[in-house]
């Protein structure tokens, strides 16, 4: 049986839009209220979320976020880390800058949100953490080395984490394919479209589906990996 997940308190990384935005709503449908992080938050957002604008790159910045998550919904009980950008560069001319840039993004600003809140559940006894990597993890590719190496170390860090806090914190990876977001738009380097990869494209919401099923098993069941992908992706 699934399990009910209204009282839950969640916060998510990268919650202004794309997969995290789509979870966000996910959420507050199921009457689970939610801190929403990021840079860019748009105008509204569903009843129930409340935004803060945090730069996950920033120590200082997530020190701020967990202080005021705190005072306000008091220890969430589910965290997912969705904040993260693209890179399409090849390592013999590629820019460090932008690199560091994505590891600080992507692996760093993962690993500060979870030293913030992680502890909590634990003392609670209870909870929740779900990182968002790819389908890119372990898979190498020509321009696609920094961010697959980010996302391998993501995961990499999910079992490391699983077997640090089980079996009081359940911990899920989801490693999407190709998804129509803005991500493309958003990568640092690199030209590429959801469309000009060639294989079609999940939608965000597909995404934050899965991340649902995996947060209503019910206790003691953990879905530890879920990998979706269009159809047709071959990798």
């Amino acid at each position: 049986m699934v399990q009910d997940l209204e009282g839950r308190k969640a916060v998510v990384s990268g919650g202004g839009s794309g997969i995290g935005r789509a979870l966000v709503e996910e959420l507050t449908t199921a009457k689970v209220p939610v801190a929403v992080a990021d840079l860019d938050l748009p105008h509204t957002l569903p009843a129930g979320a409340t935004p803060y604008t945090c730069d996950v790159t920033q120590g200082t910045a997530i020190d701020a976020f967990f202080a005021a998550v705190h005072q306000q919904m008091g220890t969430p009980d589910i965290l997912v880390c969705s904040a993260g950008q693209g890179i399409h560069e090849k390592l013999t001319e590629g820019d460090p800058e932008k690199w560091q840039q994505i590891i600080n993004t992507n692996l760093m600003g993962t690993l500060r949100m979870i030293r913030a809140f992680v502890p909590g559940m634990l003392e609670a006894g209870k909870g929740d953490v779900v990182l968002i990597s790819s389908v890119a993890a372990g898979q190498a590719y020509p321009y696609g080395g920094i961010y697959a190496a980010t996302k391998t170390a993501l995961q990499v860090i999910a079992e490391t984490l699983r077997q640090e806090v089980l079996p009081t914190v359940r911990v899920s990876v989801v490693a999407p394919g190709v998804t129509d977001t803005n991500f493309f738009q958003n990568t640092l380097s690199g030209s590429q479209t959801a469309e000009s990869i060639g294989y079609g494209a999940l939608s965000a919401q597909q995404v934050a589906q899965s991340i649902m099923y995996a947060l209503r098993q019910p206790p003691g069941v953990a879905i530890n990996h879920i990998t979706l992908r269009p159809a047709a992706q071959a990798f």
